[in-house]
């Protein structure tokens, strides 16, 4: 299912498409997945042989616990969308089972994809001065994970980016809200 929208989504807009996205539409054994290391999920041989392939990237932001703090907060206010071409409403909480819709304009006119937080993980060792944020989001093709992590060694902060997907051609439904 494909939600368009001519001009840049409303509340009301993204609010119908969440209202007939439904459930997830893929197999419950992956969902949350991405929640492993990535170790676990480049050894892990049912991914593979199901068709998804393993996608990983990291980008060094910064160091210290104020770097992540900051960090932190921007994930949880979707800063990591806030661009002209593609947003989700800073208004939505991140906790698992919530619902969201990530509006993109690539081209002309915008696309609406809904999805559900998954799950929620924060850890912290005060002893190591080690802590980590990260969510995951389930859509009909796969997850997407964003995490924020301090390395109590280094203190380097680190950005996230780890998902997988696969490479099939659904029947597309295409609505116009």
């Amino acid at each position: 299912m494909v939600f368009l929208c001519w001009a840049r989504p409303s509340p009301q807009e993204q609010k119908a498409c969440i209202d007939k996205s439904g459930d997830f539409n893929y197999d419950s054994k992956y969902r949350g997945a991405s929640a492993k290391p990535l170790s676990s999920l480049q050894e892990d041989r049912e991914l593979s042989k199901d068709g998804f392939s393993v996608n990983h990237a990291r980008n060094l932001v910064g160091s210290g616990l104020e770097t992540y703090e900051k960090g932190k907060i921007a994930l949880q206010s979707w800063r990591h969308f806030g661009l002209n071409w593609a947003f989700v409403d800073p208004k939505v909480p991140i906790r698992s089972g919530v619902k969201f819709c990530v509006c993109v304009k690539e081209f002309f006119p915008w696309l609406m994809m809904p999805l559900q937080v998954v799950y929620v993980n924060e850890n912290r060792n005060a002893n190591k001065a080690m802590a980590s944020f990260s969510f995951g989001g389930g859509t009909l093709q796969g997850h997407l994970l964003f995490a924020f992590c301090v390395n109590g060694v280094s203190e380097n902060i680190w950005d996230y980016d780890l998902g997988f997907d696969i490479d099939v051609v659904p029947s597309i439904e295409v609505w116009m809200v």
